[in-house]
């Protein structure tokens, strides 16, 4: 039998120093933006610039985070040029500063030589991976949480490695 693993939420509220996300997909069907998806691909994208519709939580629990201290970086590995779904989180990722994440953007032509996991993570003070499983189609898959030294100096290596190669937000056009 597989031990319980500890929910996002639960991680988030134990992390102390610093949180940090890497994602690597040109799409995701998560279920809960489907029809914000939907209406921006339309041309509406309202509701993703308003900081008190579907992302208020996320963005509340990012200050909330970085009020205590924890510092959030998130960097995108990404196709160029973008999918719609990449364009999608780029119309919104303001929010994501506004809110105390720092967000960088790197074109995976220049991804090519670094050692990267199999899925996207978090990273939680340095010490924790949450992995991100999706499904073909780009849905949840679940998560998988380990502390293994080996994965977390992997993910860390990675992230870093990443980092200091990303645009920042403001210098990535789409």
């Amino acid at each position: 039998m597989q031990p319980m693993q500890p929910s996002f939420t639960e991680q988030l509220a134990d992390c102390r120093r610093s949180a940090v996300h890497l994602e690597m997909r040109d799409a995701y069907a998560i279920a809960a933006e489907a029809e914000e998806f939907a209406a921006w691909r339309a041309g509406e994208d309202v509701s993703r610039l308003d900081p008190g519709g579907r992302r208020r939580e996320w963005l509340d629990t990012v200050r909330a985070a970085t009020g205590r201290g924890v510092v959030f970086r998130r960097a995108r590995i990404v196709s160029v040029p973008v999918s719609a779904y990449i364009r999608f989180e780029h119309a919104g990722t303001q929010l994501n500063i506004e809110a105390g994440e720092d967000v960088r953007w790197l074109p995976r032509r220049r991804a090519s030589d670094i050692a990267l996991p199999g899925n996207d993570f978090w990273l939680f003070d340095g010490t924790a991976v949450r992995f991100n499983h999706f499904t073909g189609d780009g849905a949840s898959g679940g998560p998988e949480v380990t502390d293994s030294p080996a994965v977390v100096d992997l993910c860390a290596t990675a992230f870093e490695t990443v980092w200091e190669r990303a645009l920042l937000h403001t210098e990535f056009r789409i």
